[in-house]
């Protein structure tokens, strides 16, 4: 707390953001809000500084985020209600995000019931003939060279067998910065099946990785720059923000 900021200043406008945010939010392991501010600016309706940090956040639909940091400067603010500890902006703002997502917890996503329903009863061809399929397990890999890497089990029905899929993708920042997507396929050798299924994969990986499943009310996010590094990754954004995130 800066000296000489009083306890309706930066620690009340702390605590209730960090209310604010938890309620949207299924689960944290850490979550944090730190305003930066002085009487005389509050009184302006200015703050120096708003950061975010979160930690293990599970979020809707079964994601999760390793870590998010968000980080705002001079935000416009109505001076009477944040000296009540309520953050509502005058004017949008825009600040920078950085959003760590790591494989166990991309898997988890995948292989969630409501994405999981979505790969049943696929009619694709294989072999050259028609066949239905089930995927049964999917398997995100960040790779160390900066690809992703899916291993996929699929249960043939008419024969009850099960056959592996696998492949390599170049991951690329979505052309409206909305999200990620997998380009450039290379499989395995022998684990091709069927472009029909890679497609569906390559489909759900994009859903699962599409920013507004990370977002919060008011804030929007466009990715800047994309790292994969082994088991993780890391993206770079921009955060526009017309309002904070209200009880």
């Amino acid at each position: 707390m800066i000296p000489g900021t009083d306890g309706l200043g930066e620690q009340a406008i702390n605590k209730i953001a960090e209310l604010a945010l938890s309620a949207q939010i299924d689960e944290a392991e850490r979550l944090e809000v730190q305003v930066k501010t002085d009487p005389g600016r509050l009184a302006q309706g200015e703050l120096e500084s708003l950061t975010i940090h979160g930690e293990g956040l599970a979020m809707r639909q079964s994601l999760r985020m390793q870590e998010m940091k968000i980080h705002i400067m001079s935000i416009a603010v109505s001076p009477l209600k944040a000296l009540m500890g309520n953050i509502e902006l005058t004017q949008p703002a825009e600040g920078t995000a950085r959003i760590v997502l790591i494989e166990g917890d991309i898997n988890r996503a995948f292989n969630s019931e409501m994405l999981s329903n979505q790969m049943q009863d696929l009619g694709v061809e294989v072999d050259g003939k028609p066949v239905t399929i089930d995927t049964q397990q999917v398997n995100c890999h960040f790779l160390a060279d900066g690809k992703v890497a899916l291993d996929a089990k699929i249960l043939l029905r008419e024969v009850n067998e099960i056959r592996d899929v696998s492949f390599t993708t170049t991951p690329r920042i979505s052309a409206d910065g909305r999200g990620v997507l997998l380009e450039d396929v290379q499989y395995a050798a022998g684990k091709e099946l069927s472009p029909k299924l890679t497609k569906a994969l390559m489909d759900k990986a994009s859903r699962v990785l599409n920013l507004s499943n990370f977002e919060m009310e008011g804030i929007t996010l466009r990715i800047q720059q994309l790292e994969v590094e082994a088991g993780r990754l890391t993206l770079q954004a921009i955060a526009d923000v017309t309002q904070f995130p209200s009880m």
